[in-house]
């Protein structure tokens, strides 16, 4: 009941943003952190639930976006029809990544993650007959009006980001809460446990791996209509680390961990835009501070707190019950 209190105020407060925002600036940034959000959430599926750290996940963002930017602007695919097909094609090639990569474990999983996610990166920099190269993708469209909706104002644009971004939180949520997420969990644990229990492990890393890319291909393809620009560096693993600082700061493997440090690091970086090139000076510290002081991140720190006090509740009654039975007797 508590849980579903505190995801109703968020949704609350996300619709009432607009009207509480100052200017279209600060949608703009709210919309950018929404799409992020996603990527971000379906990086944990892979990462915090099942134990694969994909430094190549930015790469897949960039395939969805430009699955959206070819298909329309090249093409001229309806923008939903391309949007449908961005989480498709970028889950469809990685089924072809994961058959390889997933045979990897630890360390070298996402070391030649990596290396994929660059070779992602100088394909769409260097196939000018297909991705525009260094120039980019200009003009892309906006998605088309649905019942009398115009997706080109930045208030619409954001309900829109804000509706993808709640579905995607409620399918994770059952993804999560699933058989299919408690066997991710156990694999996470230990492939020899995993394997103990009967779990197909390469089935299963694999099924996960493609519902990950399948978030941050959709991710993309939102980031693309938004936009309406896209150039080689969306590809770039930069944008992979600054997903993994959000559920590092958040929370690994929780569910709100993601969604808080993605929405929150943008605002804390535009906060300190005053300092210029010397924010780092202040963002750094802060950063290291929080990691030693909150290692499981701030909703994993909230949530192993919680536990802690519910063990202690259920432990008390004993003691004193036993107690009670001592003076009794006495």
């Amino acid at each position: 009941m508590n849980a579903k209190i505190g995801w109703s105020a968020l949704l609350a407060l996300g619709l009432a943003f607009p009207f509480i925002a100052g200017n279209d600036y600060h949608l703009t940034v709210m919309s950018t952190a929404y799409i992020y959000a996603i990527a971000t959430v379906g990086l944990n599926l892979i990462t915090g639930y099942t134990g694969q750290f994909n430094l190549a996940h930015s790469g897949f963002m960039a395939v969805g976006a430009y699955t959206v930017g070819i298909l329309t602007v090249d093409y001229q695919v309806p923008f939903w029809i391309a949007f449908a097909l961005s989480g498709v094609v970028a889950a469809g090639i990685g089924f072809f990544v994961g058959l390889v990569s997933l045979r990897l474990k630890t360390h070298f999983f996402s070391i030649f993650t990596m290396c994929v996610g660059y070779i992602m990166f100088l394909l769409i920099e260097k196939w000018d007959s297909l991705t525009h190269g260094t120039g980019g993708i200009v003009g892309i469209p906006a998605p088309e009006s649905v019942f009398g909706l115009d997706f080109s104002e930045p208030r619409t644009q954001y309900y829109l980001v804000l509706l993808f971004l709640a579905l995607s939180m409620w399918i994770m949520h059952r993804i999560v809460n699933s058989l299919l997420g408690r066997t991710f969990v156990a694999i996470r644990n230990g492939d020899d446990l995993a394997q103990a229990l009967g779990i197909n492990l390469m089935r299963n890393k694999l099924l996960a791996f493609m519902l990950s890319v399948f978030f941050a291909g959709l991710a993309g393809g939102l980031y693309a209509g938004y936009v309406r620009f896209l150039g080689p560096e969306l590809a770039s693993v930069e944008h992979t680390f600054d997903m993994t600082m959000y559920m590092l700061i958040g929370g690994i493997g929780t569910m709100a961990g993601p969604l808080l440090g993605a929405i929150s690091m943008p605002w804390l970086t535009q906060q300190l835009q005053f300092l210029q090139d010397y924010r780092f000076v202040v963002f750094g510290p802060l950063l290291v501070a929080l990691v030693i002081f909150l290692p499981h991140g701030i909703v994993g720190t909230w949530m192993a707190r919680r536990k802690r006090k519910a063990a202690q509740q259920v432990t008390a009654p004993p003691v004193r019950l036993a107690a009670n039975k001592g003076v009794r007797r006495a």
